[in-house]
């Protein structure tokens, strides 16, 4: 049975250089340069998403907080407030073997302006905070294309491990847990 939490809006997290807040309508054109980069979406898709399936992935942040009580966050600098990405954890219903439902699964996503600064990481620590005082020890997931190394140390510098490789949408993937039973 899926984790669900008080309906809730997405509450502000800060880290030395980040603020972690809910996201906006005003934040759909940031979103839209994001996901409608090459670069960001090759690992993720393979092809940059249109401006209708970012307008629904906005909506979906937000109705996850709505209705699970968890969900993604804009990530923006601090001394800037410049939008740098998102994080945050979801339950996307994947059809996808084994199945991880009901488990949190935590992605991050950063602009390209912003790679090799660190900033992924210290959002994702951030989000894996939160999600330790919210979801009691649970067992929380990611999938990582094998070829996004960046990703992939994000991951494990962050306590996640692989767990297995398997298929997602025809591409290889490999399932990162952390927390919960070891296996």
């Amino acid at each position: 049975m899926p984790m669900s939490f008080p309906s809730a809006a997405a509450p502000t997290l800060e880290t030395a250089r980040l603020v972690l807040r809910a996201h906006s309508v005003a934040d759909f054109a940031e979103s839209l340069a994001l996901w409608g980069d090459p670069q960001v979406t090759r690992f993720i898709s393979g092809r940059p998403s249109t401006q209708e399936e970012i307008w629904s992935r906005l909506v979906r942040y937000v109705g996850h907080w709505a209705l699970l009580g968890f969900g993604y966050w804009a990530v923006e600098e601090k001394a800037t407030g410049r939008f740098l990405g998102e994080v945050g954890f979801a339950d996307f219903r994947r059809v996808i073997e084994p199945s991880f439902d009901g488990m949190p699964e935590i992605g991050w996503v950063i602009a390209p302006h912003a790679h090799g600064k660190g900033y992924a990481t210290e959002a994702v620590r951030a989000a894996i905070s939160w999600g330790d005082e919210h979801f009691e020890g649970a067992r929380t997931v990611c999938i990582i294309s094998p070829e996004n190394r960046p990703s992939i140390r994000v991951a494990e510098k962050c306590g996640y491990r692989e767990f297995l490789r398997t298929t997602y949408k025809d591409s290889p993937t490999i399932v990162f847990v952390r927390g919960g039973p070891q296996d």
